[in-house]
């Protein structure tokens, strides 16, 4: 309905343009969702837009706005407020037809073409396989998840990728922590480094790897501590010791040995993530591996594109970002002396590599701590030729988890945290998708554990479900008493439906589509569930006031028609959020 408004604005303007009453007709005319419905359906602030071009009052351009507007049988009345708002009043026809659209739509009500087929790549999570997922990292797997939907649901072609960061320190400092726990399992006696990963799921491995290869990758602990710098409970420097020991075991066990424990750990790590994310529904059409990437020769070449561009110089053996070109103090190293790429090389090659497959847009998902580096990589960007404005990011606050009024305190190296699968099993799958994307990305969460598992009005994953599931019940009734529901009587006799509720009820149903729209293009996931609470609570009012099994058959059916379109739309709500929409509870 807000774009029919929309269209009959422009319309209404364009005429106005062409009789030279008014300047250009604008790109956007803005139509919203009155929150007062004494106001209106919907209102339009295009006459304060247009008063400062067209040197006129807004009131006065709003009256000639409202003169011009052609006839529209949704439209019952329009009105102009205060300084020149342009507030519109839908028809009794206008609702009634949403529950005959619904109907016949189903599951396709909402869904649309803006997006015009685009292929956009969205990143997200791409969480370090250093250890299982924790519920900080379940807030970008859902909320991810999520946008992937609303996208895909408005026209353009969500493609899911996962950026396994498979190489590097971190995952040297794993294969480390798990071979010293891998000793331990052998029989050997020597205390854990202070930068090492203590999660128990560490031992867990370690176990696992005895257990399929006994002693093949053991050395005693005398060869392993033999002058090695002090740690840090020695009064050393524990970024030194934990890089001695890597060293120390990558030297004892050799190349081959080493790399096939490196693996071994990766791939347990990797496997937990993947069947933790397939159980929370979240899923992926490529796991990108950052080893394989940097190993081929597609980051060589992006370095002699960039060369080409003059954006690169080579000082002191080392090549170089000229950044400062783009505003920043200091030049970045892309690849240092001894050969070796930076992290911000590899990664900006791998930013890159989404354009060279063809995608037309990026979407990235990051920490909220990661802004200065999404800066960096739109710069990298646009040195190469892109348009930065085809690479869009999102920076997600973090997550503090509650169990009653006590604060979790989370840390992956030092294995202090609660893990995604934990939440899931304490708050089921359904809550955790739910709370996790209330929030605009940029907010901080406090995650309540005790509300997400309460069977309340306050929990709002309850409050919706339960709305689905009283309408389930309905339909149970009816069928108890042996009465049919009549669809096509229903929508016939849809103008019975006069109560305030009904009204209000309808009037929210009519948003669906231009909130899925507003919610996909703003990437604002709080816009849906927000969204889905308002249909709840319409329909909770609509069910404690009026008997929907009436003996008038012509009410009967209209009243059953308008619940059925409101499951219809609690339903394809609940798929966007991939959550269930249970029938009883």
């Amino acid at each position: 309905m807000k774009q029919q408004i929309e269209n009959l604005v422009q319309s209404a303007v364009k005429k106005l343009q062409e009789n030279g009453e008014l300047p250009a007709v604008p790109a956007f005319i803005q139509i919203d969702a009155t929150k007062d419905k004494q106001h209106g359906d919907f209102a339009s602030n295009v006459a304060l837009i247009l008063a400062k071009s067209a040197q006129k009052k807004p009131r006065d351009i709003a009256e000639r706005i409202v003169q011009m507007l052609p006839p529209s049988p949704y439209i019952q009345k329009v009105e102009i407020a205060g300084p020149g708002f342009i507030n519109f009043f839908l028809s009794a026809n206008a609702l009634n037809d949403v529950v005959t659209r619904i109907l016949t739509e189903k599951e396709t009500y909402g869904r649309c073409t803006i997006g015009r087929g685009k292929r956009i790549l969205v990143e997200f999570l791409s969480s370090n396989p250093t250890g299982p997922l924790h519920v900080g990292h379940g807030r970008h797997a859902a909320f991810g998840a999520v946008i992937c939907n609303l996208l895909d649901a408005v026209g353009f072609k969500a493609y899911r990728e996962y950026y396994v960061n498979d190489a590097g320190r971190q995952m040297d400092i794993l294969a480390a922590s798990v071979w010293l726990r891998y000793l331990t399992v052998c029989g050997e006696q020597l205390s854990f480094p202070a930068n090492g990963y203590r999660g128990d799921y560490v031992m867990d491995i370690a176990k696992a790897i005895y257990l399929q290869h006994k002693d093949h990758f053991c050395v005693s602990a005398q060869e392993v501590l033999a002058n090695l710098p002090p740690d840090e409970p020695e009064g050393g420097d524990k970024e030194v010791y934990i890089d001695a020991i890597i060293s120390r075991a990558k030297k004892l066990l050799g190349d081959d040995k080493y790399q096939a424990l490196f693996d071994l750990g990766l791939q347990n790590i990797l496997t937990d993530i993947r069947e933790d994310l397939a159980e929370f529904g979240v899923h992926y059409d490529n796991w990108f591996s950052e080893r394989q990437f940097v190993a081929s020769d597609v980051v060589t070449k992006l370095i002699e594109r960039l060369k080409e561009s003059g954006h690169i110089y080579e000082r002191e053996g080392a090549l170089w970002f000229r950044a400062t070109d783009f505003g920043y103090e200091k030049d970045r190293v892309l690849v240092r002396s001894n050969g070796t790429a930076t992290y911000y090389m590899n990664d900006l090659a791998y930013h890159l590599n989404k354009f060279e497959r063809g995608f037309d847009l990026s979407l990235n998902m990051f920490g909220s701590d990661h802004h200065a580096y999404a800066q960096h990589m739109k710069v990298g960007i646009q040195a190469y030729g892109v348009d930065s404005e085809r690479w869009l990011y999102l920076l997600l606050q973090f997550v503090t988890l509650y169990r009653g009024s006590q604060q979790v305190q989370m840390s992956t190296r030092g294995g202090n945290f609660v893990t995604l699968r934990e939440l899931r099993q304490e708050v089921g799958n359904d809550a955790a998708r739910f709370f996790y994307v209330m929030r605009k990305c940029e907010q901080h969460m406090d995650f309540d554990l005790e509300l997400a598992k309460s069977k309340s009005n306050e929990n709002p994953v309850y409050y919706v479900q339960y709305a689905f599931a009283r309408i389930c019940s309905v339909f149970r009734q009816l069928a108890e008493r042996h009465i049919q529901y009549d669809e096509v009587n229903g929508l016939a006799h849809l103008s019975l439906l006069t109560e305030s509720h009904e009204r209000q009820l309808l009037n929210t149903l009519s948003r669906y589509p231009d909130m899925i729209v507003n919610a996909a293009i703003q990437y604002e996931t709080h816009l849906l569930t927000n969204y889905l609470r308002d249909v709840a609570t319409d329909f909770h009012a609509y069910y404690n006031s009026h008997q929907f099994i009436v003996d008038d058959s012509n009410l009967r059916n209209a009243r059953l028609a308008l619940v059925s379109a409101t499951r219809q739309v609690l339903l394809n709500g609940f798929t966007l959020l991939g959550i269930t929409a249970p029938e009883s509870m």
